[in-house]
């Protein structure tokens, strides 16, 4: 048993949900462990659970034959794991991948279809969050195309801390290479120039941001453009 600091209501999409709508999956919705590095569904996979993260951050991957991936987004507590099962798939094409490691609900995916199918506001809510990830997905390919390394570092560096309750981020400049698609030394020569504008701090393995608006003011477009699409889409969900 997990005895841990975790309610659903952290989750954004579980918080908007009306009474009738969350007591019918609350009793189904598991709290469990995800650890740095557990891989929740490879691509090509069947989805047999859909995961409502709290404190931990998922990445998906999209991987090439030769085993090279990159990120195409990130899941927090903002969102949920598994669109594709109210999408009219059973898999995805993406790996999901556990970048910050914490906790989340996991709910069989049948009962994630069921609630989708029965209309209303879970199906408003799920294909508005749809659209918000796939804005994610197509502006993060479009960042990687056309931004400086330093400008996708401090995209990424904001989207995540927009995830978690602290400043501090666990994760290695290798990783961060890996996950934007770029060479280890690009993400070294950035990080430094952050650091020594007073932006981040870094010690390896660990990255604390000191300066969210040094950051704000170095960051590409692409950064607002997705957190306003965010805020526009779910901004207006209220509880019924």
């Amino acid at each position: 048993m997990i005895f841990v600091d975790s309610t659903p209501s952290q989750n954004h999409l579980l918080a908007v949900l009306s009474a009738p709508e969350f007591e019918r999956i609350a009793p189904h919705l598991k709290l469990v462990a995800m650890p740095l590095g557990e891989v929740l569904h490879e691509s090509g996979g069947c989805l047999q659970y859909a995961y409502f993260p709290t404190t931990a951050i998922v990445s998906l991957h999209y991987v090439m034959e030769n085993g090279a991936f990159s990120e195409i987004s990130g899941v927090g507590n903002d969102g949920v794991i598994g669109v594709a099962l109210f999408m009219g798939g059973q898999t995805m094409t993406s790996r999901a991948i556990v970048q910050t490691g914490g906790y989340g609900y996991r709910l069989p995916a049948s009962l994630l279809v069921d609630e989708f199918q029965r209309g209303g506001f879970m199906m408003d809510l799920m294909l508005r969050y749809a659209q918000a990830l796939m804005t994610q997905m197509s502006q993060t390919a479009v960042c990687n195309r056309h931004h400086s390394v330093e400008q996708q570092l401090c995209r990424w560096l904001l989207s995540t801390l927009n995830r978690l309750p602290s400043n501090e981020l666990t994760i290695t400049q290798e990783l961060i290479a890996k996950m934007i698609g770029v060479r280890r030394e690009g993400i070294t020569e950035a990080a430094g120039h952050l650091q020594r504008a007073g932006c981040i701090s870094y010690r390896r393995g660990h990255i604390t941001v000191l300066d969210q608006s040094g950051l704000e003011s170095r960051v590409c477009e692409c950064y607002a453009v997705v957190k306003k699409e965010f805020e526009r889409l779910l901004s207006d969900v209220r509880k019924r």
